[in-house]
């Protein structure tokens, strides 16, 4: 995800000022009926971190196991971000840096981790330093970029042997050090034989879905957003499709991963919405606006084109990965997600959840992560 899930400072910013603008802290006459809720663990934080892609992955993967009557984990999304930064890093360097590097990630970055690396639980490995109560990356980001920029414009000769290791050295110093093996209810452990034989995930089992017409449906490609530097590539499904699949996944009891642009006006993180109201924002008056986001309102129809036009211009950003965990419907009937998020409990009227409506996910979404059991079987046949 983008520069806005990079410094959640900013899109908190972003969001409160739609409120402040056209909400102004009226009660909202929107009333939510869950039609379908799959099981979730609490709401965490990922604070001043872009780490969004790993929270919301390793919180889908947290009800998987609930799913699978694993039980309740709280596993570490640190670890699945520090491992990713080391691949990057190297990704990078090799690319003699043509290529993004960042904090931020996508829906397949947690997997192909979980399959490279295994997992460990939160409690074995935070990504806190000691005396650290939150997530504050900003400083980390700005010298691990600055590292392998040095790097590779190092024109005195051959490539150090030695550069990975003050990479790790930061990450360390930063994010403390990784331990090879732990302790976890009375046995021992390595992150890799953890995953296997306790939380006994699949990697395999999970694929990634996108919906954009300038690639063939039904094919794989490589997903055209700056966060993809893993060069993850993506099945390609009609919206129609994509949404069915979406739709089955909450109605068979699995979650899934969403990746979509937040930096709308539709989107209020404080009233816990996301909305795609019938016409342009601009179009509506001061006082039009001021109701959008807290009564039901007639929302646009989303076809594949007007999607399509939203990101071939840049209106439609890869800004933040969530995860969805069921559907519900407001008192018209309009149909909405029902959003669990990273960051925190506080700040909005659904303590760290929100509804995002068939039209914004419609349109909004970059990508998905689910389980590929929950795919239709028509659809699946299809996919080549």
């Amino acid at each position: 995800m983008k520069k806005l899930s990079q410094t959640l400072i900013l899109v908190i910013v972003i969001a409160i000022t739609s409120t402040i603008s056209y909400s102004q802290s009226k009660p909202s006459n929107l009333k939510f009926d869950m039609v379908k809720q799959v099981n979730s663990t609490t709401v965490k934080n990922q604070a001043n971190s872009g780490t969004c892609w790993s929270f919301s992955c390793v919180s889908f993967l947290e009800s998987e196991l609930l799913r699978m009557g694993k039980g309740d984990f709280d596993l570490s999304e640190l670890f699945v971000a520090r491992k990713a930064y080391s691949d990057k890093a190297e990704k990078y360097v090799r690319f003699d840096g043509k290529i993004n590097f960042g904090p931020g990630g996508e829906v397949n970055d947690p997997i192909d981790i979980l399959r490279k690396y295994g997992m460990i639980p939160n409690s074995v490995y935070s990504g806190l330093c000691e005396n650290e109560k939150y997530i504050n990356h900003g400083e980390l980001d700005a010298v691990t970029k600055a590292y392998v920029d040095a790097v590779v414009s190092n024109k005195g000769g051959r490539l150090s042997t030695h550069w990975k290791d003050g990479f790790e050295g930061i990450l360390d110093a930063y994010m403390g050090k990784l331990p090879e093996t732990f302790d976890y209810k009375g046995k021992k452990y390595t992150s890799q034989n953890f995953a296997k034989d306790v939380l006994g995930l699949n990697p395999d089992d999970y694929v990634y879905l996108t919906s954009f017409s300038h690639h063939p449906f039904y094919e794989k490609f490589i997903l055209e957003v700056s966060d993809n530097w893993s060069l993850g590539s993506y099945y390609n499904l009609p919206i129609d499709e994509l949404e069915k699949v979406m739709e089955n996944s909450i109605s068979e009891g699995y979650s899934f991963v969403w990746a979509a642009d937040v930096s709308e006006h539709g989107f209020s993180w404080k009233n816990g919405v996301a909305i795609v109201p019938e016409k342009e924002w601009r179009d509506y008056s001061d006082k039009e606006k001021d109701s959008l986001l807290s009564n039901p309102v007639k929302q646009r129809i989303i076809t594949q084109q007007l999607r399509q036009e939203g990101f071939d211009d840049y209106s439609t950003t890869d800004d933040h990965g969530m995860h969805v965990v069921g559907m519900a419907k407001d008192q018209n009937g309009t149909k909405y997600f029902y959003v669990k998020n990273s960051w925190g409990d506080k700040g909005n009227d659904f303590k760290g959840f929100f509804y995002a409506s068939e039209s914004y996910v419609r349109y909004k979404t970059t990508s998905i992560l689910v389980n590929k059991k929950v795919i239709p079987a028509d659809i699946l046949k299809k996919l080549k």
